[in-house]
């Protein structure tokens, strides 16, 4: 199983990024997927889970309304667009692999069976 997440990088405060996260070696379609972040020091914190689906969507409070998640079947991958970020949101950036779709157990990173090798994401004033 491998969880592949890219799209990292150096933005201003305001500024765009979108993640991708490439999943092999599993039924995608068997999944819900998630992303975490962490900071040093830090425990790791959910960002945002998607269902089987791709119908429905959760968000920590502190991304609602900048950041989307989607994911594409055909492609067996996850996408985080983050729009107007702040610096607040450098962190390594985290994709996961879960079966069930909890919302206590998503936000939890000790529920998932899969990670990805995690992107930096560095934002500036």
């Amino acid at each position: 199983v491998q969880l592949q997440a890219s799209g990292g990088g150096l933005v201003q405060a305001g500024g765009s990024l979108r993640l991708s996260c490439a999943v092999s070696g599993l039924t995608f379609s068997d999944y819900i997927m998630a992303w975490f972040r962490q900071t040093p020091g830090k425990e790791r914190e959910f960002v945002s889970g998607i269902n089987w689906y791709g119908d429905k969507t959760n968000y920590a409070d502190s991304v609602k309304g900048r950041f989307t998640l989607s994911r594409d079947k055909r492609k067996n991958a996850v996408f985080l667009e983050m729009n107007n970020l702040k610096r607040e949101d450098t962190a390594v950036y985290y994709c996961a692999a879960d079966t069930i779709w909890d919302y206590g157990r998503m936000i939890n990173p000790r529920e998932y069976d899969y990670w990805g090798q995690g992107t930096l994401v560095t934002v500036s004033s």
